[in-house]
């Protein structure tokens, strides 16, 4: 049986400040911004093909412009020559050519002078550029042409630049395509292999993460469902070795403590008699326990389901298992379960609020869920938030507070019921103040628990 101290209540131990501490780390987790896995390489891809694409549109406009500005070039001084040889010959000015241009640039004239052919490119702001040519001729002067970047180039190069933007803008939607496809593909191997690790965790021994992935491709998520699935097997030969060590320590101490109970019976009236029979069936009880416990954990119990009111039920349990305990039944159900074994998990529950908690204890029905609360100090943390364990109490010190048996023995009963056995504390209205007691709920399933390999008792017809 278990049940949180006072000082663990107010979270004055290290178990309590750790408690506090991962609470607020899943908060800060719960807060922050989480994205899938598919989205993140969608996002990796199309910023990795947009800069791609960029750089590539920078390279082919830059190399697309050069080469038609080469190109007018060629032209400007193709024309020039053929300008200065009817000029050298005849004396007559053609192609619109000039002699001694005032505006030619300065580094035009510097080539002039030196006796030499030459072209230039003059950028003019965002404008077209202006394409010049200018050669020395016979009688000292300079012959010059002057054209600007021609209209026909221009619209090359706007076609240009809206193909490489219209191909951009593909690559990057192809990339964001490509990333959901891959990335949908390793989420989903993914969120396989976490819902079939959870199942192990749940105690689906039989369930192996590589099945449940599943798929043709082979890649690095195979290593980590390997991994897994060995961390599992490893886990479950060490569980199981320790359930038969435990089982077998129990059944051996079975038949002396019988036997020792058997002799204190057999003693001479008193006071040191009566303090050996009480700690005799209290080793037998706590062997008893032992073995259940190991047998729950097995995994080999199995339910004899029968129709039953579980209000009814209750109440009649209730009142032979604690008469001062209060029954209210909000909403009346039939279900389909193993009126021992619920009967084993309501006197535990109700045991372990008589003996942790404070009156009055309460026990509510509503359809298929049953509430037991007391009014006392509360439950653990560690047991609200991670259930009970055999063993673990809420007390510092072991005199008189149980093995923590009792609840983990109501769960495994839930557990071969196919049924949720909960735990919670009742906060003040406030929020500000003491707990105001504990609350253990019993959820039923709907339908019998085929999952839990239990079978119904098929009554022979009344006649």
């Amino acid at each position: 049986m278990i049940r949180r101290t006072p000082g663990e209540r107010r979270g004055k131990t290290p178990d309590g400040r750790r408690g506090k501490l991962r609470s607020l780390l899943d908060k800060g987790r719960a807060r922050g911004f989480r994205t899938g896995l598919r989205w993140k390489l969608s996002a990796a891809i199309a910023l990795v093909g947009a800069l791609v694409a960029l750089a590539l549109s920078l390279v082919v406009h830059n190399a697309a412009r050069v080469a038609l500005l080469d190109s007018a070039r060629d032209v400007q001084d193709e024309r020039v020559r053929y300008a200065q040889r009817i000029y050298d010959s005849t004396g007559r000015i053609q192609f619109k050519t000039r002699i001694d241009d005032p505006e030619l640039p300065a580094e035009l004239k510097a080539k002039a002078a030196d006796g030499r052919r030459a072209t230039f490119v003059q950028e003019k702001g965002s404008g077209a550029p202006d394409i010049w040519a200018a050669t020395p001729v016979k009688d000292g002067r300079v012959l010059s042409l002057h054209t600007r970047f021609t209209d026909r180039s221009a619209t090359v190069m706007k076609d240009l630049d809206q193909a490489l933007v219209i191909g951009s803008i593909a690559v990057v939607l192809g990339g964001c395509a490509l990333g959901v496809l891959i990335g949908g593909h390793l989420s989903r191997r993914l969120r396989r292999a976490a819902t079939a690790a959870n199942q192990v965790a749940q105690g689906q021994t039989d369930v192996r993460v590589r099945e449940a992935v599943g798929g043709l491709v082979r890649d690095e998520t195979d290593d980590l469902v390997q991994s897994v699935d060995a961390m599992a097997d490893a886990l479950k030969q060490r569980y199981e070795a320790e359930r038969r060590v435990t089982a077998d320590i129990a059944h051996e101490l079975r038949t002396p403590v019988t036997g020792l109970v058997t002799a204190a019976e057999l003693l001479p009236a008193g006071r040191p008699t009566e303090l050996v029979k009480d700690r005799a069936q209290a080793m037998r009880t706590l062997v008893e326990d032992v073995l259940e416990v190991a047998r729950l954990e097995g995994s080999a119990e199995r339910a004899e389901l029968q129709e039953i009111d579980l209000s009814e039920f209750v109440t009649r349990r209730v009142a032979v298992l604690d008469p001062d305990v209060q029954v209210t039944i909000l909403h009346r159900s039939e279900v389909s379960t193993d009126p021992r074994r619920l009967e084993r998990i309501l006197g535990n529950l109700l045991a372990n609020a008589a003996k942790h908690g404070k009156p009055p204890v309460e026990v509510v029905v509503e359809g298929r869920i049953v509430r037991v609360r007391d009014h006392g100090t509360g439950f653990p943390e560690s047991l609200v938030s991670e259930g009970p364990s055999r063993f673990r109490t809420g007390s510092a010190d072991r005199a008189g507070r149980g093995h923590g048996l009792g609840l983990t023995i109501a769960a495994g009963q839930a557990r071969v019921l196919g049924a949720r056995l909960t735990f919670r504390n009742v906060e003040p209205p406030n929020g500000d103040g003491p707990v105001e007691g504990a609350v253990a709920v019993l959820w039923l399933p709907e339908h019998a628990p085929t999952s839990t390999g239990s079978f119904p008792i098929v009554r022979p017809p009344e006649e």
